[in-house]
């Protein structure tokens, strides 16, 4: 398990530095430091009797890497590649792209990489809010933060020096009285117990929401739809003798990504309700895409309402990525555009009639921290706003730093974007941890399984049976679609089912018996992928070529 060795606390206080490194609680004229180290859970909170500036909390483990361990640290948000890895294993964040393209395509804006710190070795990566230590006897040794609503937790490990560094992301934040620095739950156990237990301590109840199936536009039209392309595609899903819950129409019925109220009259002429009402004439919820927290350069929102964006320490706007005409944050704290947002939720759910909201690109909302909030207080009040805007309609998060997701949302994805490729094109493989790709959101949704029905229903993003307008072979996409029910609780497609042939239908029928297998285990090692599981009283074992 994990022994703790010490706190690094470091801080600014009248215009001085200081560092504080301590096993034990300390106390001074200034402030107080509580350690407190008890079976199950750690905590260390900071008492300040006047405004200070905190520049560093973190504290540091010793644990005894064993040489056949496998070990998982989440990675950041919703598209952040997340795998078990060997002890040798690292990550790769954005520092081997030139700079130029690094600006050119704001990399950056995706991820952690402008503040946490990639390291090229063997042995030395890190991951966010949750991790583990898996023996090859099954036994998990969990590290889990149950404080992501003060500040995100980086978790890092260096099996060189058999180390685990555990720190809270709050530089720059000033406080003046009580501040809970980290609070965690060190767990050990089967794999069941230790997440059981993790998810008692942080007081969220397993989800009331059941596993949905349906239909989703992105992937099959892209921005390219229309009232008649879509009601087409509902037609196709009355084809499948699976009953559907959703269909979904994603982006591309506005004009531009933060105009959520003007549609594209000449796709959608009579606008959006009429969508909606013959979704719900078949017995299906409707859904719809929107980016709450992100507007594009072309906007009319981004030209007219400037005061709205969210802005750095030098007054430029943030940028959130390169979708689009150009991605840029937008300031939750603003009051005038929480009333947009609002009367953008009230329209989409009232008057338009939608029962399912996909909120898109989530971590805009946090990129950048304030002088009073670190990036999870941010994002903590940006899920808050969206659940109290959505009211009884459902939430499938995406782009969200997962743990801030956590009994917020009732779905939501745990894996990047996927292609009709398996793994994109060669140059995209050497772009940020976040890029589209099959083969990335497979595995991403083998080692996040643990948090469906438990955090929320998991989204795995879609299965793709055509054999149309994709790359991939056969058994790639029956291994994303068996991989999706038997790891996600939403199975969404974008195929127009009335094309599928006898291939395509006995895939599917496959994949639907699957949904109620329970997983054993799991391995990724050498580019296999093995799953065990077990289905109606006898062992499956599924093996896969990555």
């Amino acid at each position: 398990m994990f022994k703790f060795v010490n706190v690094r606390f470091a801080y600014r206080a009248n215009g001085k530095g200081y560092t504080v490194t301590s096993a034990e609680s300390v106390s001074n004229a200034r402030l107080s430091l509580d350690i407190k180290e008890n079976t199950e859970t750690f905590g260390v909170t900071v008492r300040s009797k006047s405004e200070i500036e905190i520049m560093k909390i973190a504290a540091e483990f010793e644990y005894d890497f064993l040489p056949d361990d496998r070990i998982f640290l989440n990675g950041y948000q919703s598209w952040t590649d997340s795998a078990e890895l060997g002890i040798d294993g690292r990550v790769r964040g954005i520092g081997h792209i030139p700079a130029a393209v690094r600006e050119k395509y704001a990399f950056s804006a995706y991820g952690d990489y402008t503040f946490a710190k990639y390291s090229l070795r063997k042995g030395h990566f890190h991951g966010f809010s949750y991790g583990y230590v898996k023996h090859s006897d099954g036994i998990f040794d969990f590290i889990g933060s149950l404080g992501e609503n003060t500040g995100f937790t980086m978790i890092r490990v260096n099996t060189e020096k058999n180390t685990v560094t555990v720190e809270k992301d709050c530089r720059g934040l000033n406080i003046s009285g009580d501040y809970e620095g980290l609070s965690l739950y060190l767990g050990s156990g089967k794999e069941d117990e230790v997440f059981d237990a993790y998810f008692v301590w942080l007081g969220i109840a397993p989800t009331a929401e059941k596993p949905v199936f349906g239909y989703t536009s992105w992937y099959r039209h892209y921005q390219d739809i229309n009232e008649r392309c879509i009601l087409n595609d509902l037609e196709g899903l009355k084809e499948c003798d699976a009953k559907a819950d959703i269909f979904q129409i994603d982006d591309g019925y506005q004009t531009a990504v933060g105009d959520w109220l003007s549609i594209d009259m000449s796709k959608f002429p009579d606008g959006m309700k009429p969508a909606a009402d013959r979704i719900k004439e078949e017995g299906l919820t409707p859904g719809l895409w929107l980016a709450p927290f992100v507007c594009e350069e072309k906007s009319e929102l981004f030209s007219e309402h400037p005061d709205w964006l969210l802005r750095d320490e030098n007054g430029e706007p943030v940028r959130a990525g390169s979708n689009w005409s150009g991605a840029y944050a937008l300031d939750i704290y603003n009051e005038q555009f929480r009333e947009y947002l609002k009367e953008v939720f009230r329209t989409v759910i009232d008057d338009w009639g939608f029962g399912l909201l996909k909120l898109d690109f989530l971590y805009a909302a946090c990129i950048i921290p304030r002088r009073d909030k670190t990036r999870g207080m941010v994002m903590a009040d940006g899920m808050d706003l969206l659940r109290e805007l959505a009211g009884a309609a459902k939430i499938l998060g995406c782009g969200v730093p997962i743990a801030s997701a956590f009994g917020k949302v009732d779905y939501c994805r745990i894996g990047t974007d996927v292609t009709p490729e398996w793994n994109d094109k060669p140059y995209m493989q050497l772009m940020h941890r976040e890029r589209p790709s099959t083969r990335n959101s497979i595995i991403n949704s083998v080692f996040r399984r643990q948090l469906s029905g438990r955090a929320f229903i998991n989204d795995p993003d879609v299965f793709m049976l055509r054999d149309t307008d994709t790359t991939m072979s056969t058994d790639q996409r029956r291994c994303l679609a068996e991989i999706n029910a038997l790891c996600g609780g939403v199975l969404f497609t974008s195929d127009d089912m009335g094309e599928y042939g006898e291939e395509q239908k006995k895939l599917l029928d496959d994949m639907l018996r699957l949904r109620d297998a329970r997983i054993l285990a799991a391995e990724y090692s050498d580019g296999r992928l093995i799953v065990s599981a077990e289905l109606e009283g006898r062992s499956v074992i599924k093996i896969f070529d990555m």
